[in-house]
């Protein structure tokens, strides 16, 4: 991932440093167990403790010969250690030390994740309560609909994110897996004590069956949590964008002192931050479709899912981390114009009241299809420039014999829409009462 949208502490998990210095963490868990059944001495596992260390650059200078990563590592800890690296890789093949250790930094960084989505969560309760009784229009098809409020809206996003807070959990879970069963998972190097007692000291579970390497439904499983998380992202910024245009202006995202929004408007203050994080949930999608492919390889294994997962893991891993962390400074600067949104509700000139009108004339005896013919009608009239949709609605005869104007203003207000917010709050778990 570019500079650009890398931050530590997650960048520093995806380092060439911090991908060998786990690598090693596997090695020395092997050695530790290694001596503790006697197969190392003591003073061998004390020189493999002390003297192996990570030099990247001649890793990388040993595998532009021998063209095979791990075998560069492996000469890289000979070459510091001395005689008794003759112990390290021992009953190992190559996979039990990448996909452990793959594991290692996976769960690290899904830590991080969670601790990024508790934060989203926390804001989004916040700002639901906040604005529980913010009026504002609702919108379907981009037409205004009916009466809401902010706050149910910013509900449904908390919400959203308390799932993926659940899902994220369950996609870390499935991942904190090891194998330490040699060549096509048999074990027959090694034992299972051994990699039960190894992954144990790494804090993984061993997986109760594998090939040459972990099975990749897992590694799909985390990235479609991931890109799930991303969709949300999205479609919160996507409703602010929508809502920071002039014409409505709602919702604006931060704008900063000294920031500019064009190099030839001076006037622009364009949604960036949002329309950032939209383009970069669909790299996070596409990811999860790599992650796909990778489930499907030649028996026991191949490596065709290796080149792949070098680029998809720590990419994702990285960029959902700046898109929470860029969303949490949206949702904390976040400029919710309510006097705007009480000015919005009356745009149509009373229409949003059109099913209220309806139910009232259904009510009063009319059938559904005749309290429907009059009610349209009177807003189409309206829509077109007529009176407002009060004065249109008594021009009707099935509404004029019923209802006269103080009546109909009257019904028309916000209060029932309000009616029942405690309750949903409530049932989300959030009581405005306290």
């Amino acid at each position: 991932m570019i500079d650009r949208y890398s931050l530590s502490p997650m960048k520093d998990l995806w380092t060439e440093q911090a991908k060998f210095a786990s690598w090693l963490e596997v090695e020395l868990a092997v050695c530790e167990y290694w001596a503790g059944v006697g197969r190392i001495p003591p003073d061998d596992l004390e020189t493999i403790c002390t003297l192996a260390e990570i030099d990247v650059a001649r890793i990388e200078e040993i595998e532009a010969t021998v063209r095979h990563d791990v075998i560069a590592f492996t000469t890289q800890l000979a070459e510091k250690i001395g005689p008794a690296s003759r112990f390290v890789h021992m009953g190992l093949t190559s996979s039990d030390v990448v996909d452990t250790a793959l594991a290692l930094r996976l769960k690290r960084a899904g830590s991080l994740l969670i601790d990024d989505l508790e934060r989203i969560h926390g804001l989004l309760t916040d700002l639901a309560v906040r604005h529980a009784h913010t009026v504002m229009i609702g919108r379907t098809h981009g037409m205004h609909a009916e009466p809401t409020t902010f706050g149910l809206k910013a509900l449904v996003w908390r919400e959203e994110f308390g799932r993926h807070l659940r899902r994220l959990r369950h996609a870390v879970d499935d991942i904190a897996v090891g194998k330490i069963s040699g060549a096509v998972g048999t074990c027959a190097h090694t034992g299972l004590d051994l990699e039960e007692d190894v992954l144990a000291r790494l804090e993984l579970r061993p997986a109760t069956v594998s090939t040459q390497v972990l099975q990749r439904d897992r590694h799909a499983h985390f990235l479609g949590a991931l890109a799930l998380v991303g969709a949300t992202i999205e479609k919160i910024a996507t409703e602010i964008r929508n809502l920071q245009r002039p014409e409505i202006r709602e919702l604006e995202e931060p704008f900063g002192k000294g920031q500019k929004g064009s190099s030839a408007m001076p006037h622009k203050r364009n949604p960036v931050q949002c329309e950032q994080l939209s383009g970069l949930a669909r790299v996070l999608r596409a990811n999860t479709i790599v992650g796909l492919e990778n489930v499907a390889l030649w028996s026991e294994r191949d490596i065709s899912h290796s080149s792949a997962e070098r680029v998809v893991l720590a990419d994702s891993c990285i960029l959902a981390d700046y898109m929470l962390h860029r969303l949490a400074g949206i949702l904390e600067g976040l400029t919710v114009n309510a006097a705007r949104m009480t000015e919005n509700l009356m745009v149509t000139r009373g229409l949003i009241f059109s099913q209220r009108m309806l139910l009232h004339l259904v009510e009063s005896g009319l059938t559904r299809e005749e309290a429907y013919t009059a009610v349209q009608a009177a807003a189409m009239r309206t829509w077109h420039g007529g009176k407002d949709f009060v004065g249109e609605l008594l021009d009707e005869p099935a509404v004029a014999e019923r209802f006269d104007r103080a009546a109909l203003e009257h019904a028309f207000n916000v209060q029932p829409y309000l009616a029942h917010v405690h309750r949903i709050f409530k049932r989300c778990g959030l009581d405005l009462d306290r």
